[in-house]
C-alpha cells in the first residue's frame, strides 16, 4: 500500500506543488514504518537469511534520508548557509523521491519471491533473467505512456526523435546481453547460442536506428528499428524450447503478444501518426486511441514473462491449472497497472496545465518543425481553452444582439455572463 500506490502518488504531487505531497506522503510513512516492525514482530512464519530482508534495510534508510530532505525544507531555513544547503537539498529530495517507486517495485518483487520460496540455486539465474527482462518491458511500457501523454514537449525540446532514445538503450543492452548470457569457460548450448545472439541483433539494430534517428539536414526523423526489434525479440523468446507443455503455451503467448506490441508500433508510426511526433492538431484534445495498444502490450508482455519461470510453471502444472486462466490473471494486472499509470499521468497533467489557465502559451509551427503539429502533453488544454474563449465570444455576441433587438430590457452586469474585459469595450462601441 505505501510503497506501491501512496509514494509514488505522493511524488507526483510533490513534483506539482501540491499541497496534499507532505499529508499524503506523511501517511505513507507512518504506514512503512508500521510494516517494518509487523515484518520482524510478526512471530509467525519464519523465513531463510533472503533478499528481501536484506533490501528492506537500505530501503529504510533511503526512505528516512527522504524524510530528513522533507523536514529540512519544511522548515523554510533560506539565510545564511541555509540558502545554499536548501538548494543541494531540494536537488536531493528530489532526485531520492524519483528514485523511490523504483526501488520500491524491486522490493515488493523480492518480497514475491521470498514467499514462494523462489530462486534459490540453480534456478537463480533464470529466475533473475525472467525477473529483469519483464521488469524492462514494463518500464519500457511507462516511458511510452509518458511520452504519449505528457513527454511530447520535453521531446522537442531535445531536438531528438523518440526513437534515438529506444535505439540508444537497445544497443546498450545488446551489448550487455552479447557478453553476459554465456557463462565463459563452459560449454555453449542451445540457450547460450539464442540469448547471445538476440543480444547481437539488438546492438546492431540499435545502431541502424540511431542513424536513421536524423535527416541529411539534421532533423528529427521517425524509424521503425525499435519496433522491429520488440517484434523479431517476441519471436525469438516465445519459440524457446520449454519442458513442459503449459509453460510452452505461457511462453508462446507471451511471444505473440510482443510481436503485437512491436507490429503495433509498426502501424502506429507509418500510418496514425504519418512519422510525426504526434497527431494533427486537429484531433489535438486527445491521443488516438490506437497509440495506448503499444505500452499495454508492453506491460502485458512484462508480466507474462515474469510469471513464465520454471519454479512457477512447475507449481502450475502440478495443481493442474489452465495456462488460460493464468494468463487471464496477469493480462489483468497488466490493465490495473496502466490504469494506475494514466491516472497518475493525468493527476500531473491537470495540476501543470489547468484547462481554464490562461497562461499557457499556444504552440507553433516552430515548436515542433512540423506543419499543424503540437504535443499531445498540452495539447487538450489548448485545444480546451480555444473553445472555452470561443464560446465566451459567442455568449457576448448574442446578448449584443439582445440588446438591439430590445432596448426596454435592462442589460445585466459583464460579471453576469463572464464577459472579458476586451469583449465588454467592443459592446460599448457597438451600442455608440
Amino acid at each position: 500500500m505505501a510503497f506501491g500506490l501512496i509514494f509514488p502518488t505522493g511524488m507526483v504531487l510533490g513534483i506539482v506543488r501540491s499541497r496534499w505531497h507532505v499529508p499524503l506522503q506523511s501517511l505513507g510513512v507512518m504506514l512503512s514504518v508500521a510494516g517494518y516492525f509487523l515484518g520482524h514482530k510478526h512471530g509467525g512464519r519464519q523465513f531463510a537469511p533472503n533478499i528481501h530482508a536484506t533490501f528492506a534495510t537500505s530501503l529504510s534508510v533511503m526512505l528516512a534520508i527522504q524524510v530528513v530532505f522533507g523536514i529540512y525544507l519544511k522548515l523554510h531555513l533560506e539565510k545564511g548557509i541555509h540558502f545554499h544547503i536548501r538548494r543541494y537539498t531540494l536537488i536531493g529530495h528530489g532526485v531520492v523521491g524519483k528514485a523511490l517507486p523504483v526501488v520500491s517495485w524491486v522490493q515488493m518483487l523480492f518480497g514475491a519471491i521470498t514467499a514462494l520460496g523462489f530462486c534459490r540455486r540453480d534456478h537463480l539465474g533464470q529466475c533473475l533473467a525472467h525477473f529483469i527482462m519483464g521488469s524492462s518491458f514494463i518500464a519500457y511500457g511507462i516511458v511510452l505512456t509518458i511520452l504519449l501523454l505528457v513527454g511530447q514537449g520535453w521531446l522537442r525540446r531535445t531536438g531528438r526523435s523518440q526513437e534515438f532514445f529506444d535505439s540508444l538503450l537497445i544497443s546498450a543492452w545488446g551489448c550487455v546481453n552479447t557478453f553476459t548470457e554465456h557463462r565463459w569457460g563452459e560449454n555453449w548450448s542451445n540457450t547460450d547460442y539464442q540469448h547471445t545472439s538476440m543480444g547481437i541483433v539488438w546492438w546492431c539494430a540499435g545502431l541502424l536506428g540511431i542513424w536513421l534517428s536524423r535527416t541529411r539536414s539534421g532533423r528529427p526523423q521517425r524509424n521503425l528499428m525499435p519496433a522491429i526489434v520488440i517484434f523479431l525479440t517476441g519471436w525469438a523468446m516465445g519459440s524457446h524450447p520449454q519442458h513442459l507443455m503449459v509453460s510452452t503455451k505461457i511462453h508462446a503467448t507471451f511471444g505473440y503478444t510482443l510481436m503485437a506490441a512491436g507490429l503495433s508500433r509498426i502501424v502506429e508510426i507509418s500510418f496514425v501518426l504519418r512519422d510525426r511526433n504526434s497527431i494533427d492538431k486537429r484531433h489535438a484534445e486527445e491521443s488516438n486511441s490506437f497509440q495506448f495498444l503499444t505500452p499495454f502490450l508492453l506491460y502485458a508482455s512484462g508480466f507474462l514473462f515474469m510469471g513464465a519461470t520454471e519454479e512457477q510453471m512447475a507449481i502450475l502444472a502440478a495443481n493442474e491449472m489452465s495456462h488460460v486462466s493464468y494468463i487471464l490473471v496477469l493480462y489483468s494486472i497488466a490493465f490495473l497497472l496502466f490504469l494506475f499509470v494514466c491516472m497518475l499521468l493525468n493527476m500531473y497533467a491537470n495540476f501543470a496545465w489547468p484547462l481554464d489557465n490562461p497562461r499557457i502559451p499556444l504552440a507553433s509551427k516552430k515548436d515542433d518543425g512540423e506543419s499543424g503539429v503540437i504535443g499531445n502533453g498540452t495539447a487538450g488544454a489548448l485545444h480546451h481553452q480555444a473553445r472555452v474563449r470561443d464560446r465566451r465570444m459567442k455568449d457576448a455576441e448574442e446578448f449584443e444582439l439582445a440588446g438591439l433587438m430590445s432596448d426596454d430590457e435592462g442589460e445585466p452586469g459583464p460579471e453576469l455572463l463572464d464577459i472579458p474585459a476586451s469583449m465588454e469595450g467592443r459592446k460599448e462601441t457597438h451600442h455608440l
